[in-house]
């Protein structure tokens, strides 16, 4: 436990970012998790025992990794915006009918090509997000 703690610590300090007892919770919070919460879950999971962040402070805290590289926001579903520690190259998947989120290999889709985009276009980056059932919903 303290490894890990020490890491976070390392981690925030080489972004330069001081780090806070806010700053500490919301990142380990997050690099502890897959499931790519918004900010209403991690400010319910850091409150659940005792209130401590506000929500204020933990959108604030979000801002703060985001800008320093530490975090990414993924949209996958209209007016959702969820935060996901794996700053990784990498796809989501996303269950329609349980809601359940999954990384999904960057190299899984290995062949995409731009060749297809209108000349004048500069592609930067892209992400794919792909929309099914997962295997869990399919047995029920």
């Amino acid at each position: 436990m303290q490894k890990q703690a020490d890491r976070v610590v390392q981690i925030l300090k080489s972004k330069g970012l001081r780090v806070t007892p806010q700053r500490f919770a919301v990142y380990a919070n997050l690099l502890s998790r897959q499931d790519h919460p918004t900010a209403e879950a991690i400010l319910h999971d850091l409150n659940q025992d005792a209130p401590t962040s506000s929500q204020a402070t933990v959108y604030l805290t979000l801002q703060a990794l985001r800008d320093a590289g530490l975090v990414r926001e993924v949209l996958l579903e209209q007016g959702v915006c969820r935060y996901d520690a794996n700053v990784q190259p990498h796809h989501h998947f996303r269950c329609k009918c349980c809601g359940k989120i999954e990384d999904i290999a960057w190299n899984a889709f290995e062949g995409i090509g731009f060749e297809q985009i209108r000349s004048g276009l500069k592609v930067d980056n892209y992400e794919v997000t792909v929309s099914g059932v997962c295997d869990r919903c399919q047995q029920n």
